[in-house]
C-alpha cells in the first residue's frame, strides 16, 4: 500500500501541521518502506475537536445503526484482507502466512463480534423504581502497539463505536501503515466523518498530546507497564478513566499429570509465535523436578524447529533489548540449551529461537518481560511451590495449566493471580475479557466486558 502524508482527520486526509516525518523500516531486510507524518500537539488538537464535535450524533445514533456501521468495516477488513496481510508483513516482520491467519484475520472476527453486540446488548434496564442507562463516555483516546498492530486497533475502536464513542487513534510509530489502511476501512465503511481519527506520530510527543489533552474523556492504552504507569499518573491528576493493558510474565504450568511432550511442544510454539512479541506469551514455563530433564530437552528440540520459521523482532532497538536479557541470562547462571544473544541472520532484526534450563524464580529473565523468543524453563518441587513460583512476579496477565483430567487443571488456574488461564491449550476466544491482574493493567478488552469500559451508567427513578 501507498503511504498517506497526511492525517485522517473529519473524515479526509489532512496535511500535518509539521514536517517532521518516520520512516518506517521492513525489519527483515532493514529497509526504508515509506514515510508517514510524524504529528504534533497542534494535529492532536484538530482530531481530538473533531471527535468531540461529532460525539452528539454518534452518541445519539441508534445501536443498529451503530451495528450496521461496523458490520461494513468488518466486511471490508475482510475484503481488503491480503493487502491487510502484505502491509503487517512488510511493517512488522511476521512471517505472511502468520500475517494472514493472525494480524487479518483475528481483526476481522473482533470486528464482526462488535457489530453483533452493538445490535444485542442491552443499554437500558429496569432495576427495582429505576431505569439504568448505559451511555457512551465520550472521546476516546486509543494508542496502540505494535506487536499485533490491526487487532490491537480494532479492539479499541470497534467497542468504542460501538458505544457510540469518538475516538483519536495514536498508533505505534513502527507499524503505521496499517493504521492508515483501518483509517481507509472506516472512510470505506461509511462511518461519519469525525467519529474516528487518526493522528500518526512519536509516543513522547503526539501520544501525550493525546493522554493530557482536556477534552479526552478516556485514555486506552496497550504498551509497557512502564508507559502505563505515566499515563494512569496524567489520567488520575485529570480524574481521566483509564483501560490499561499492560506487560505479561505468564506461567505455563505442566502438572505431572499432564501430557508432558504435547505441554512442551504447544508451550514452546506459544513463546515463538510472533518472535514472542506478545504480552500474554508464556515465558515461563514450570516442570515438577521429576520430569524437568526430559522437558527441557523436549523445549531445545522443539526450539530448535523454530529457527528458520520466526520472523525478525520489530527494530534494531528491539533486537539489542532482547539480545541484551539472553546475555543477562548467561551472566545470571541459567543454562542455555537452545539460541543465544548472536543475531542467526546478516540482515534484518533476527533473534535465535531461546531456551534457558535451570533458571531461578528471582532471575532477571524469570521476573521481567523479555518481548523476544526467549523461554525460561523453571523446576518445582510439589503443587504448592508451582503456585507460588507462578504468582511470583508483578505481572497477571495470562497462563496455562496442563493435567491429565481438566478439573486437576481448572482448581490449580482458579488459584493464579492472573486474568486469563488456558486448560490444556484452550482456544483463542475473542469474546473472553482479556487483562490483567496486578501491574498487568486496569480494565478489560474483548466481549461484553470490553464493551463496558466505554460506558458509563445513569439511573433514573420513578
Amino acid at each position: 500500500m501507498k503511504a498517506h502524508d497526511g492525517m485522517y482527520i473529519e473524515g479526509e486526509w489532512r496535511p500535518a501541521s509539521g514536517p517532521d516525518v518516520i520512516e518506517v523500516v521492513n525489519p527483515a531486510d532493514e529497509q526504508v518502506i515509506a514515510r508517514v507524518p510524524a504529528g504534533t500537539a497542534e494535529d492532536v488538537d484538530l482530531a481530538v475537536r473533531a471527535a468531540r464535535a461529532a460525539l452528539p450524533a454518534w452518541a445519539a445514533t441508534a445501536p443498529a445503526e451503530r451495528s450496521a456501521r461496523l458490520a461494513a468495516l468488518r466486511d471490508v477488513l475482510a475484503a481488503r484482507k491480503d493487502e491487510i496481510a502484505e502491509t503487517v508483513t512488510a511493517e512488522l516482520g511476521s512471517p505472511l502466512k502468520f500475517s494472514q491467519n493472525v494480524h487479518a484475520a483475528v481483526p476481522v472476527a473482533v470486528a464482526a463480534s462488535y457489530a453483533e453486540l452493538a445490535a444485542t446488548h442491552p443499554f437500558e434496564e429496569k432495576v427495582g423504581n429505576s431505569t439504568v442507562h448505559q451511555e457512551p463516555i465520550g472521546v476516546v483516546a486509543a494508542i496502540t502497539p505494535w506487536n499485533y498492530p490491526l487487532h490491537q486497533i480494532v479492539a479499541k475502536v470497534a467497542p468504542a463505536l460501538a458505544a457510540g464513542c469518538t475516538v483519536v487513534l495514536k498508533p505505534a510509530e513502527d507499524t503505521p501503515l496499517v493504521a492508515q489502511l483501518f483509517a481507509e476501512a472506516i472512510h470505506e465503511a461509511g462511518v461519519p466523518a469525525g467519529v474516528f481519527n487518526l493522528v500518526t506520530g512519536l509516543g513522547p510527543v503526539a501520544g501525550q498530546a493525546l493522554v493530557e489533552h482536556p477534552d479526552v474523556d478516556l485514555v486506552s492504552f496497550t504498551g509497557s507497564t512502564a508507559v502505563g504507569r505515566q499515563i494512569g499518573a496524567s489520567a488520575g491528576a485529570a480524574l481521566k478513566k483509564v483501560a490499561l493493558e499492560l506487560g505479561g510474565k505468564s506461567a505455563n504450568v505442566i502438572l505431572p499429570s499432564a501430557d508432558l511432550a504435547k505441554a512442551v511442544n504447544v508451550g514452546v510454539a506459544n513463546v515463538m509465535s510472533n518472535s514472542g512479541q506478545t504480552c500474554s506469551a508464556w515465558t515461563r514455563m514450570l516442570v515438577h523436578t521429576a520430569q524437568y530433564d526430559e522437558a527441557v530437552e523436549l523445549a531445545a528440540a522443539a526450539a530448535a524447529k523454530y529457527g528458520e520459521r520466526i520472523g525478525p523482532v520489530v527494530s534494531a532497538k528491539q533486537q539489542a533489548r532482547v539480545r541484551g536479557y539472553i546475555e543477562k541470562g548467561l551472566a545470571e547462571g541459567a543454562r542455555l540449551v537452545a539460541g543465544g544473544p548472536e543475531s542467526p541472520r546478516e540482515r534484518g532484526y533476527f533473534v535465535a529461537p531461546t531456551v534457558f534450563a535451570d533458571v531461578t524464580p528471582d532471575m532477571t529473565v524469570a521476573q521481567e518481560e523479555i518481548f523476544g523468543p526467549v523461554l525460561s524453563v523453571l523446576r518445582y518441587e510439589d503443587e504448592e511451590d508451582a503456585l507460588r513460583i507462578a504468582n511470583g512476579t508483578v505481572y497477571g496477565l495470562a497462563g496455562a495449566v496442563w493435567a491429565g483430567e481438566e478439573a486437576e487443571a481448572v482448581a490449580f488456574a482458579r488459584r493464579m493471580d492472573t486474568g486469563q488461564v488456558d486448560i490444556n491449550g484452550g482456544r483463542f476466544n475473542p469474546l473472553a475479557p482479556f487483562g490483567g491482574y496486578k501491574q498487568s493493567g486496569v480494565g478489560r478488552e474483548l466481549g461484553s466486558h470490553g464493551l463496558a469500559e466505554y460506558l458509563q451508567t445513569k439511573s433514573l427513578q420513578f
